[in-house]
């Protein structure tokens, strides 16, 4: 979790509250067992309740907070979405991904298992997070329910984080420019922002410019949150971030800090997270969970 000093009182306290109610969530959508497969089960829970800050869950309940959507429907899409994003990490410290050996603190999910295992259980949460959208507790309207598993499908497949991804790898061999670099990072990080601030407008039923203020938020804000981790990665203790530093230089990616330099790097996130709060003013003072998320984002320390 973030720290007090990362984050206000205010915003510590509801993200504390968010986390706590996701993870019961979690828990009950991805109970124990002691079947033969139980392997597989205690990976998945591993790899979905081994800390982390719950960005995304926390969007999803404050987004859908704005349209009174029941709580126990939102809290089901945002575990949804944090079983998704929790494969995408499994997969991306994978050896032939990222290659590495912590996450959060701990070992990676292929380090404490083994790396057969790992892709199993990424790929078990990634269709569980489908599962979770499709289901009528979720929500009752059939028609709410297609449109949640569609735009996810979007935000995580070739068009979203998977192609993301792609271009991550190939930054390791070329050299990008910021407008690719901004693109991939709209793929890998904005698109399951995007998703998961929207998801809230969805359950709600919004208006088509209270969806698309939301999704603007959420890419403005992706995208400061990638420049910022870009940042940590060369600035910050690996103590603080729970995994190791300078990995992007080491693997020869190309990303904003080595495109446009530390001081710029950081101009640019404090430009796109002013950017993204703007995008708020169309709920006239009530989406300030959002507007003090964006200013954590940009002072974070992990």
């Amino acid at each position: 979790m973030p720290s007090p000093r990362d984050a206000s009182p205010r915003l510590q306290e509801a993200m504390d509250q968010c986390t706590e109610s996701v993870n019961t969530m979690i828990d009950h959508l991805l109970p124990e067992t002691d079947l033969p497969e139980a392997r597989l089960y205690d990976a998945m829970r591993y790899g979905v309740l081994n800390g982390g800050k719950r960005l995304r869950p926390f969007m999803v309940m404050q987004a859908a907070s704005l349209f009174n959507v029941d709580p126990n429907r939102a809290r089901r899409a945002a575990a949804g979405v944090e079983f998704l994003h929790s494969y995408s990490l499994i997969h991306d410290d994978l050896p032939a991904m990222d290659n590495s050996d912590l996450r959060r603190g701990k070992p990676s999910l292929h380090r404490q298992y083994d790396e057969a295992t790992a892709i199993l259980a990424g790929d078990a949460l990634l269709t569980l997070a489908f599962e979770v959208m499709g289901d009528r507790e979720t929500h009752p309207d059939p028609s709410v329910r297609v449109e949640l598993v569609r735009k996810l499908a979007v935000a995580s497949g070739g068009h979203g984080m998977c192609g993301g991804q792609m271009l991550d790898l190939l930054g390791e061999k070329e050299e990008f420019g910021v407008g690719t670099i901004s693109r991939m990072q709209r793929m890998k990080t904005g698109q399951l922002f995007a998703f998961a601030c929207e998801a809230g407008g969805v359950l709600g039923k919004a208006g088509d410019a209270q969806k698309k203020a939301l999704c603007s938020y959420a890419y403005d804000l992706g995208l400061a949150f990638q420049v910022t981790d870009d940042v940590l990665d060369v600035e910050a203790d690996p103590n603080d971030t729970g995994k190791p530093a300078n990995q992007d230089e080491q693997a020869g990616k190309s990303t904003f800090v080595s495109t446009m330099g530390k001081e710029q790097a950081k101009a640019r996130a404090e430009m796109l997270v002013h950017q993204a709060i703007r995008h708020l003013r169309i709920f006239d003072g009530r989406a300030e969970m959002l507007k003090e998320l964006a200013m954590y984002v940009l002072q974070r320390r992990a």
